[in-house]
């Protein structure tokens, strides 16, 4: 009875927060990432205690998905021609590669200066682009303990996160995990390869309406 009356609440918050929308679709899409949001506490693990993901950013509608994501990809191409980034398509998703080699010094998880601007224009593509989710990944090779490479990658997705988030991208749309040497993209055999291993990856992730 609790849980009703507080999705209830929430619809109404929502209805007042999005009465600036112009159409019926912005107006419904604010009620049910509220009520989605709730609903998704009310049966989760309570020892759980992630955040709700990306529950206060707009949704897309279906048939409108693809055109979307061809122009955030076009923006991405457009911005990061040169930087060393590679934006690689997958269906509705694009996913940045940022190895480490232009992002983070050596053993270290501070951001190098020489990648702030480039940074920057990510993160000027996905404040226009906010109608998406970003699951913010970091990677590395085999060198070194598990334990410490675990760390390592946690932290510099951290990083990464926190930067974008200086810029104004939106927290509740971030998500950040670290895997550490776990997925290799190549075999960690030479130093080439141990160098493409270590690495972040942004996913973007379209946020669709239910």
């Amino acid at each position: 009875m609790l849980l009703k009356k507080s999705l209830v609440c929430a619809m109404s918050c929502a209805l007042i927060f999005s009465g600036c929308a112009s159409t019926n679709t912005q107006k419904g899409a604010a009620i049910g990432a509220v009520a989605g949001a709730i609903l998704g506490k009310s049966t989760s693990n309570h020892k759980d205690k992630r955040l709700v993901w990306g529950a206060a950013i707009g949704a897309i509608a279906g048939a409108a998905i693809g055109d979307y994501m061809d122009k955030q990809e076009q923006a991405f191409r457009e911005e990061l021609s040169g930087s060393g980034i590679d934006v690689i398509r997958e269906g509705d998703n694009i996913r940045l590669v940022m190895p480490s080699n232009i992002t983070f010094a050596t053993d270290q998880a501070y951001i190098s200066p020489g990648f702030h601007q480039t940074l920057d224009d990510v993160a000027k593509v996905l404040i226009k682009f906010d109608k998406t989710l970003l699951s913010i990944e970091g990677h590395t090779d085999n060198t070194g303990s598990e334990q410490y490479n675990q760390t390592l990658s946690t932290k510099r997705a951290q990083s990464v996160k926190h930067y974008l988030v200086s810029k104004t991208v939106q927290d509740t749309r971030l998500k950040v995990s670290g895997f550490g040497e776990k997925m290799p993209i190549v075999d960690n055999n030479t130093v080439t390869n141990r160098a493409l291993n270590r690495r972040v990856e942004i996913q973007i992730i379209p946020n669709k309406a239910s």
